[in-house]
């Protein structure tokens, strides 16, 4: 019987293009309680409204955009294949994505509109035998696709601090802190937050040896979507993890060797200062969840 068949209850509650299901042995209830948002909003401290749009568009007629004549992919770069699957690069640091977006004169079936888009794979919410919460795919994922964003709060940075100074040592720390760099002395930083409000992103584990990895995509905002891409290809019913580090050392790729590309990310996963034991069960696993202790500075 196909998963979508079951009587299920819908986490995203139709704000997804997919049901965002939950694990059918699972009462409902126990969920954590919070706000469903696909994407990131206006959090305590950020000035920027990330669904504002303040980038410029292409004035490509055509229903999809090409290199020799599109303004963004000439600016920005081409970063997905035709099949809307990530090109990866085989150098050390990536720069952001950057798609069409609603000032683009593109129409919807570009295939520079993916991040955008959402949520296309079937995936589940269940619970793990020692790490809480998980999210595995119910179909097979190629490597490079999206699966998901990691979407919540934009926050300032003495409302990131003040949060992670408050939790006590049982809570979990969701925010994380988006460090990109242009150049030496120009860093750009963005907190989310998704535990109260948020999306299937706050429900992904850590593992040491990853099948996700993140990159910052702008669509509309200059503020960054926290895009998780496939890192290889993912089986039906494979757990959906990334490295809350923001490392990524690659699996498979159709055109070269994979290569760190979140190297400029990094993220909150523990209590206070206080490390976390890491349960990923990988042979190349460090025996704690990353700890990011700059957002206490």
């Amino acid at each position: 019987m196909d998963a979508f068949s079951r009587d299920v209850v819908d986490l995203s509650s139709g704000l997804e293009n997919v049901p965002i299901l939950i694990e059918k042995n699972v009462v409902s209830s126990t969920i954590p309680q919070f706000q469903y948002s696909p994407e990131n909003v206006q959090g305590p401290g950020w000035a920027v409204d990330p669904s504002e749009v303040t980038l410029p568009g292409c004035s490509c007629v055509s229903h999809s955009c090409v290199l020799e004549s599109c303004s963004c992919l000439q600016t920005h770069g081409q970063a997905y294949h035709q099949g809307r699957l990530l090109v990866q690069h085989t150098d050390l640091y990536v720069t952001p994505v950057f798609e069409c977006n609603a000032l683009c004169l593109c129409g919807d079936s570009c295939y520079n509109r993916v991040v955008q888009v959402g949520v296309r794979h079937k995936v589940e919410i269940f619970w793990t035998t020692n790490r809480g919460w998980g999210v595995r795919t119910l179909e097979p994922i190629h490597c490079g696709a999206f699966v998901c964003e990691y979407a919540g709060e934009v926050i300032g940075f003495e409302e990131a601090r003040r949060r992670q100074l408050a939790q006590g040592p049982k809570d979990s720390n969701y925010i994380i802190a988006v460090r990109e760099h242009a150049g030496t002395e120009n860093v750009t930083e963005t907190f989310i937050d998704p535990a109260e409000i948020g999306n299937v992103g706050r429900f992904l584990n850590h593992s040491c040896l990853p099948n996700l990895f993140m990159v910052p995509v702008r669509v509309h905002s200059v503020v960054p979507k926290l895009a998780l891409f496939a890192g290889r290809d993912i089986k039906a019913k494979e757990e959906l993890t990334f490295d809350y580090s923001g490392e990524y050392r690659g699996f498979c790729n159709p055109q070269g060797p994979c290569s760190n590309l979140t190297d400029p990310i990094e993220a909150s996963g523990t209590d206070g200062l206080q490390k976390k034991i890491c349960y990923c069960g990988m042979k190349n696993c460090t025996g704690f969840l990353p700890l990011d202790i700059s957002i206490l500075r």
